[in-house]
């Protein structure tokens, strides 16, 4: 009888440790990678079909989201280049799990190929490109 008492208190133990790591798991999650998702939408909100032929003096609307799973608070800046000109320099705050979306209108020029490029930095580094996205442009 004591050897069963013994058994069972053991198993009680053992059922007690586990609800309480179980408990302790589902508070404290452990996180998964860091990283911050960075993206571009087109006029309509989505992800595809961005615009590639275009006239000169052509208005076009993009959208780039910015969104933090970093896990804490991170800063960060959005640079904007049209044919190595500045179109957009804009720094962002962000709590775990926010979203940024930054509107952006541009002009097609100069004619002939233009690069759109998307630059995110990770502040407080500013000499290197922590995300770096472009679109090709073909202006006429």
């Amino acid at each position: 009888m004591n050897l069963d008492r013994s058994i069972s208190a053991f198993i009680l133990i053992f059922v007690i440790i586990g609800v309480i790591g179980i408990f302790y798991l589902v508070l404290n999650p452990i996180p998964s990678e860091k990283f911050t998702e960075f993206y571009i939408l087109n006029s309509d909100g989505r992800a595809i079909d961005y615009p590639s032929n275009l006239n000169v003096g052509e208005k076009r609307n993009l959208t780039v989201v910015v969104v933090n799973r970093e896990y804490s608070e991170s800063s960060y800046q959005v640079k904007i280049m049209q044919s190595k000109q500045l179109l957009k320099d804009e720094k962002i705050t962000l709590n775990n799990s926010d979203r940024k979306e930054i509107p952006l209108e541009f002009i097609a020029r100069p004619s002939g190929q233009n690069k759109l490029e998307f630059m995110l930095y990770k502040l407080p580094d500013t000499e290197n490109t922590y995300r770096y996205l472009y679109l090709q442009l073909d202006v006429s």
